[in-house]
């Protein structure tokens, strides 16, 4: 028998990004297309499918070379009948995704949440693969992420765990897109970074971070870790605040999970080690046994915008 391929695809909503990887993980091609809200399920589910075949195509596949097909999608997805139960931003309610690409392929496919499969492809091929637990972290509009434990992705009852973000970490804190008050993300995503910021430039006109950013909608999660190095005091405190949120919902993940690895991804985690640093010398603080005992790494995600796409891969290789 010859060399299995999978295809992992990246499901967003402008684009969905498709890539080959052999059996070892090695990426062969990678293709994208466009994806729009306005289009029907079908019609998406049939542009996935042609994408899939392109590349198929274009590396020199036949449909019997290729293992599987695997989906990141957003949205609640139940991953073991491969539907997308609820997409809030294409007004998707159990689409069942999973059937109508394989309906075009001819191929198995399996459709997986979008930050799991990140979260699956880091650990897998990116900088969690010399580790069996890793959890992974993305510092994006959300706080999203995906749990791996001896090497297998941990979902929950119908896919419906894993929700890092959710977490409270301040009781009675900001109201939440979920409902409840003071969850991790209001506190540890570039958003709340971004809405850190603001305020404090609003109470300090002679805050550095107005160089950064003339107006308030040009705020961005990196004014303030500028000028926190230009050594500016009310800057470095925005930071100082973000590091201990992000830190005390680490922390709690920890104690939960006690993985070897916490993988930060998302735009802010491109602070390197001025975030990474200070998260350590917290966390390491801050958690039960210690990190003699139980060593913890704390890293930056390697795969970049293609980490969605290598778990996709990742997730149709473990299902078939």
């Amino acid at each position: 028998m010859g060399m299995k391929y999978y295809i992992g695809i990246d499901l967003g909503g402008m684009s969905a990004k498709a890539g080959i990887l052999d059996e070892n993980g090695a990426l062969r091609l990678k293709k994208r297309c466009e994806t729009r809200a306005t289009d029907t399920p079908e019609k998406t589910a049939w542009d996935l499918a042609g994408l899939a075949l392109e590349i198929m195509g274009e590396y020199g596949l036949e449909r019997t070379d290729v293992g599987g097909v695997g989906i990141g999608s957003p949205g609640i997805i139940d991953s073991r009948r491969g539907v997308v139960v609820n997409w809030s931003n294409f007004g998707w309610l159990d689409v069942p995704l999973a059937e109508l690409v394989s309906s075009h392929l001819g191929i198995p496919v399996y459709v997986a949440n979008d930050a799991n499969a990140a979260a699956l492809g880091e650990a897998r091929f990116g900088s969690g693969k010399s580790y069996a637990d890793s959890v992974m972290i993305t510092l994006g509009t959300g706080v999203g992420g995906g749990i791996v434990m001896d090497g297998k992705l941990v979902e929950g009852y119908r896919s419906a765990g894993g929700e890092l973000g959710h977490t409270v970490i301040r009781q009675g804190g900001i109201k939440c897109t979920c409902g409840r008050r003071g969850c991790l993300e209001r506190y540890a995503s570039a958003s709340a970074l971004k809405r850190m910021s603001a305020e404090a430039m609003v109470r300090h006109r002679d805050s550095l971070m107005w160089e950064e950013a003339r107006t308030l909608e040009e705020v961005s999660g990196k004014t303030a870790f500028i000028a926190a190095r230009r050594g500016d005091r009310y800057a470095k405190r925005v930071v100082n605040d973000y590091i201990r949120s992000l830190g005390e919902g680490i922390a709690n993940i920890v104690n939960l999970l006690r993985p070897q690895i916490i993988i930060l991804g998302g735009g802010v985690s491109n602070e390197g080690d001025a975030l990474i640093q200070p998260v350590k010398r917290y966390v390491y603080r801050n958690i039960l046994a210690s990190c003699i005992y139980a060593p913890l790494e704390i890293v930056r995600a390697s795969l970049g915008n293609d980490a969605g796409m290598y778990g996709a891969a990742a997730y149709a290789m473990d299902r078939t």
